[in-house]
């Protein structure tokens, strides 16, 4: 069987990623209104109201937006532990009861067909998670929101058939910024930051070696980032290891304000 993996949106704006495995659909996270996300699974044949559970990574605006709105409009579970829902219950509404589920890190659990494993990342929210995503022997992982890229995030993704991998921004861009002030560029290099794209090349390099095939660069920054100048330190990074994007592996960038193509991942590809 085959796994689908679709960046719906993914950058500072706004993030919801969908993967399905067999009849099991799921929506990580919900950081755009409604529409923009309804709009953007039936871009890619599928009705919300065929979702089997919404996951929330941590109670940031860009994570959980319309998180409310699809819970109730669509009847939808939504997953999240319980420091992260005592953190966002005021932002997104009253859920019913029979929609509030609750998971534990490192304690993994099945929703329909796919198996669910939340891992603890390194951010300032309140109990902040990363996903892998198991489908028989397949598996999608997704880690944005990361000031670092610790051993232990690297434990949990590592070997999956895809990553979706933070690279943020690019340090200068953002120290040169006007808009920011210092207290909020200290925060996004910070530790419990976001990941910069430097950050993000040097990981790839173990990630594709623990055999990794294909890898999409997400949650970029509006004011701080290109989707070119993020793939560029990735492949100049990558190059230097004799890494070749297109033979070694496959290397995309997820898109802030579109919805990305739909990633089909079957056991044994080549990238």
């Amino acid at each position: 069987m085959e796994m689908y993996f679709c960046p719906l949106f993914s950058g500072s704006s706004g993030n919801a990623l969908f993967c399905q495995y067999g009849g099991t659909r799921l929506l990580i996270d919900a950081g755009k209104p409604g529409r923009p996300i309804e709009e953007a699974l039936r871009s890619i044949g599928v009705a919300p109201e065929t979702l089997s559970g919404l996951l929330i990574t941590h109670e940031h605006t860009d994570h959980i937006q319309g998180a409310g709105v699809l819970a109730r409009r669509y009847h939808l579970p939504v997953y999240a532990t319980s420091g992260t829902w005592a953190a966002m219950e005021d932002k997104i509404g009253k859920i019913p009861g029979d929609l509030r589920r609750e998971f534990y890190v490192g304690r993994d659990f099945y929703l329909g067909e796919m198996g669910v494993v939340p891992f603890a990342i390194p951010h300032d929210a309140a109990d902040p998670v990363g996903f892998r995503l198991y489908g028989g022997k397949l598996s999608v992982s997704t880690a944005t929101d990361l000031g670092h890229f610790s051993r232990e995030v690297y434990d949990q993704i590592a070997g999956s058939s895809l990553i979706l991998l933070e690279s943020n921004h690019d340090p200068d861009m953002l120290r040169a910024n006007p808009h920011y002030n210092a207290m909020l560029k200290a925060r996004i290099l910070g530790d419990r930051g976001h990941l910069s794209n430097d950050a993000c090349a040097s990981a790839l390099k173990h990630l594709i070696a623990a055999g990794t095939g294909t890898i999409l660069l997400g949650h970029l920054s509006g004011e701080n980032n290109t989707p070119e100048q993020a793939m560029r330190v990735s492949r100049a990074a990558l190059a230097e290891e004799g890494i070749l994007p297109g033979r070694d592996v496959r290397l995309d960038v997820a898109l802030r304000d579109r919805r990305g193509e739909v990633y089909v991942i079957r056991e044994n590809e080549d990238p």
